[in-house]
């Protein structure tokens, strides 16, 4: 992370890093997702009150697996800690799973909006989206408000399966704040903070739209209560070469990529209301 990325995510509430994972990883990250049939096993459906549905798996544990591997890796663990200013740990990851034709759309949300009920005095918090496929605009692509983490949190509530924000308040926003499509190719990552209005529309494309969110918490924000996500823990971060190290050992016995009989809390269940990207 370089002083003015740092700069740019303060100042816009996410930054976009193109060809974060290289093109080997990305192959792997895909692969991965489409032959391990845990994602499958443990998906929710979750309907967006518009006729679609979209698909979710989330776990709290970065565990010896590839997906920990992601979570844990220092490109994603450090910069999280220059963007952040404190060190972090793993909050949680999920798989948002959008299928051709079908796929849901998110409405406006923050992800502080809900994790703050979690406990969490401060929105210290942010998330890494990373594409699996490509996501576009026809498939769905994130969309986000430039600039909107300095309103603070905005007041959310139900909307079909899912938690949304104000939408009085997210039209006003709209209307002085630029809204951005971040159309991504596979291994690129956009970071952005808890605070930050976000949303997807429906796929209506032919293609998938996969994507993995690994979620971080700041020690300093260490919940007041326990909830469905993790208290803070040290987060022992791997190298960057972990992931290939993981894929060529998995690959090669067959194994899972994700093991959530290690996920006691979440890994198997059904997600909380408000788990949404």
């Amino acid at each position: 992370m370089t002083e003015d990325q740092v700069a740019q995510f303060h100042r816009d509430g996410y930054l976009l890093v193109r060809r974060l994972f290289d093109a080997e990883e990305a192959a792997i990250l895909q692969h991965a997702a489409r032959s391990d049939k845990a994602f499958r096993e443990h998906s929710h459906d979750l309907k967006d009150g518009e006729g679609g549905t979209a698909q979710l798996v989330l776990w709290n544990k970065a565990g010896e697996d590839l997906w920990g591997s992601v979570a844990r890796c220092a490109r994603l663990v450090d910069g999280m800690e220059r963007l952040l200013g404190d060190e972090v740990y793993h909050y949680h990851s999920k798989m948002s799973i959008k299928e051709p034709r079908t796929g849901g759309a998110w409405s406006w949300h923050q992800d502080y909006g809900y994790w703050y009920l979690n406990g969490c005095l401060f929105p210290d918090m942010a998330s890494v989206f990373i594409a699996v496929d490509p996501n576009t605009r026809a498939n769905g692509c994130l969309q986000v408000l430039r600039g909107s983490h300095k309103m603070g949190r905005v007041e959310h509530g139900r909307f079909g399966d899912q938690t949304g924000a104000d939408p009085e308040r997210v039209e006003a926003a709209l209307a002085v704040m630029e809204r951005v499509y971040v159309e991504m190719a596979p291994g690129d990552a956009l970071f952005f903070h808890s605070n930050t209005l976000h949303r997807s529309d429906q796929n209506t494309s032919p293609n998938p739209r996969w994507s993995l969110l690994c979620c971080y918490n700041t020690r300093h924000n260490n919940p007041y209560k326990a909830s469905h996500h993790p208290c803070y823990e040290p987060l022992e971060r791997l190298p960057d070469d972990a992931l290939k190290q993981m894929s060529a050992r998995l690959f090669g016995q067959g194994a899972q990529f994700w093991n959530p009989a290690v996920d006691k809390t979440v890994g198997g269940g059904k997600p909380a209301a408000g788990t949404p990207s």
